[in-house]
């Protein structure tokens, strides 16, 4: 006799005759390795918590952007589990979209998240997300590479120096490429490496009257480096490549130097998944005129909307993801330099720091990112790679398709950064701002 899952389970637990089928908790995710391995490992918390059973939607990054600010500004209720970043939840939770996170339990010890992180997942002493993942922004490169053409990457390295490395181990024919950094088009995704590579040539998004500075020497400087270092001696079809794209590109063995979010150092020295993982050095992010703002901080975290039916199961399930108990459980799974990098000071033992080659500059560069203070010159604004006001979304996409023309010859950097200008003053003005 078949007898349905549910009610078998209701009748393991209780002799009880009212039984309740299990809650289903609907998680949206971006594909990112840590969260694909995150979605493989879940099936120890669906054993440990039978009464709940999790959906996954997983999402390309610029997708689930748009799909979670979509759902949640018309309170669409779709997700339980919205997977959410820094930029995102202070603006969420200060418009009460998001389930204050309280009450969480003694062993998950809060005190042990970095405290720029629990900073930046929190409004007016809440906190609305839980991180699963930090990052900063390293410098990934070729140990092989440089041996060869006898080079020496600095312990601090320059845009100007990588721009010069890349022309000498750039090898169109037969590979690698040069220098490897993202093209595609996002607030996330261009713009995210981008702004930071302004903000050490000492640019700012906007001056204490919050006037756009897009068209600022500063600007101009940074995004005619970035488009000449990859017209020459990066990879084809730069304009499609992203976070994803691009780690593959390096992985395979095609890029001599890449500019990246820090958690790829997992990846990079994973066997399974990299072709070169005897071959990579690790640095600090690049700096050029300024250190102010030239490493990004980022938290791809774990929220729950407040339309959420389900709300203590998917508390439960936020809450397991991201423990202790899980950095352990991917530790004694995949090996400890897989855990999730970037939240808890206690990940970074001993043990991990002479295990993981990329661990120590990961550390650097979160300790050295700033949010309050991302450029040389004054701001409004709080922020690295982003400015946290709700109309950056739209601003940032904007710009980064733009600077995407500039990158595919459409139009000439000077022109893409005037359009910048004028759409960036358009949105602003219809703002209000300043406020």
């Amino acid at each position: 006799m078949n007898i349905p899952k549910a009610l078998f389970l209701c009748a393991s637990l209780s002799f009880a005759l009212v039984c309740h089928a299990a809650e289903t908790v609907t998680i949206a995710t971006v594909n990112n390795g840590d969260m694909i391995r995150m979605q493989r490992l879940s099936k120890v918390f669906e054993q440990q918590h039978p009464e709940v059973k999790l959906n996954w939607v997983v999402l390309e990054e610029n997708v689930l952007r748009q799909r979670l600010t979509t759902d949640i500004a018309t309170q669409g209720g779709q997700f339980d589990v919205l997977t959410i970043g820094t930029y995102e939840t202070p603006l969420w939770g200060s418009k009460h979209w998001l389930e204050p996170l309280t009450n969480l339990p003694a062993d998950y010890d809060l005190e042990d998240i970095f405290p720029s992180v629990r900073q930046g997942l929190t409004v007016n002493n809440t906190l609305y997300a839980l991180p699963f993942y930090a990052e900063s922004t390293m410098t990934y490169y070729r140990t092989d590479l440089f041996k060869q053409a006898g080079l020496s990457m600095p312990a601090q390295p320059t845009w100007t120096q990588l721009g010069e490395f890349a022309a000498k181990l750039h090898q169109p024919d037969k590979g690698p490429y040069g220098i490897c950094l993202r093209g595609k088009a996002g607030w996330g995704e261009n713009i995210a490496l981008l702004s930071t590579m302004a903000n050490a040539f000492g640019a700012r998004w906007f001056d204490e009257k919050w006037q756009a500075q897009l068209t600022s020497p500063q600007w101009l400087a940074a995004v005619h480096f970035y488009v000449d270092v990859l017209k020459k001696y990066g990879p084809p079809g730069v304009s499609s490549n992203g976070f994803n794209e691009t780690l593959a590109l390096f992985n395979s063995g095609k890029c001599a130097i890449w500019v990246d979010a820090s958690v790829a150092g997992s990846f990079t020295t994973d066997k399974t998944q990299s072709k070169v993982v005897d071959s990579v050095g690790f640095a600090p992010a690049p700096v050029e005129v300024t250190d102010k703002g030239s490493s990004w901080l980022y938290a791809w975290s774990l929220a729950i909307p407040a339309t959420s039916t389900h709300k203590q199961a998917a508390k439960a399930f936020i809450t397991w993801a991201t423990s202790r108990e899980y950095i352990q459980l991917v530790a004694a799974q995949d090996g400890i330099t897989n855990v999730p990098p970037g939240t808890r000071q206690s990940t970074y033992n001993e043990a991990y720091l002479q295990a993981a080659p990329f661990a120590k500059v990961t550390l650097q560069m979160m300790q050295h990112a700033d949010p309050a203070h991302p450029s040389s010159q004054p701001v409004p604004y709080v922020g690295i790679q982003y400015v946290t006001i709700p109309e950056f979304q739209a601003i940032g996409t904007s710009v980064g398709k733009l600077v995407s023309a500039a990158l595919t010859g459409q139009m000439s950097v000077d022109q893409a950064l005037n359009d910048a200008q004028t759409a960036t003053e358009r949105e602003m003005k219809r703002a209000g701002y300043p406020k």
